[in-house]
């Protein structure tokens, strides 16, 4: 099996757009590789040539639905509730329809539906994640999860907590920036909804047809 983390960003700003590949071992996840910038294009090649090779799991850090007349979803007041008693802030779950989160779950509707139309010789898994609670809901210090953005020094710590996760061999590289640890946080929360021996911190079922994607942490 094949995990996939997908820090997206907005469809003009691919260069913050990134993706994290590892491989299943036995109770591990190995890194392979990270690719950015990444527009559509380079992201549904990697993932249809890596489809043809293993079942693939993704975790895509977007809106991969909206709210029918706008406003939050239901999952989002949930996961606003649970990131709010784990210590974090409340407004960083934003509704879809958001004039600052609209291109974003634009490119995340729209490259998933894409995906979904790939005839593959192994299956693809998809499922919508948000790295900050991920982390939130599993490290112990929740200080550095409010902080990790802007201090290189929090972000080379969660690095080398990654493995404490089994999260293994991730590269010094990935603490430069922020979206590459949230892209590996992403692939983190996607292997535990994923993975039958093991399950997400937090977990919001769809809902069709208007919410057809997990959502989880």
């Amino acid at each position: 099996m094949q995990y996939i983390g997908i820090d997206l960003s907005g469809p003009s700003n691919t260069k913050d757009t990134v993706l994290v590949h590892f491989h299943k071992e036995k109770d591990k996840l190995h890194y392979k590789k990270h690719e950015t910038p990444m527009n559509d294009y380079a992201l549904m090649t990697y993932i249809e040539s890596l489809a043809n090779r293993d079942s693939v799991t993704i975790g895509v850090d977007a809106p991969l639905s909206y709210e029918d007349g706008g406003g939050d979803r239901e999952s989002d007041r949930s996961l606003r509730t649970f990131v709010t008693k784990l210590g974090m802030k409340g407004a960083s779950i934003m509704p879809p329809t958001m004039m600052r989160m609209v291109y974003l779950s634009l490119r995340g509707i729209r490259l998933t539906r894409e995906i979904e139309r790939f005839s593959t010789k192994h299956k693809i898994h998809i499922v919508e994640v948000h790295p900050g609670a991920a982390l939130g809901a599993r490290m112990e210090t929740i200080d550095d999860v409010l902080h990790y953005k802007q201090d290189l020094s929090i972000r080379k710590r969660i690095r080398i907590w990654f493995e404490t996760q089994q999260l293994l061999d991730v590269p010094e590289v990935m603490a430069e920036e922020s979206h590459t640890i949230d892209a590996c946080a992403a692939a983190l929360a996607a292997w535990h909804w994923q993975d039958p021996d093991l399950e997400p911190a937090w977990l919001f079922k769809a809902s069709l047809p208007l919410h057809p994607y997990d959502f989880c942490c």
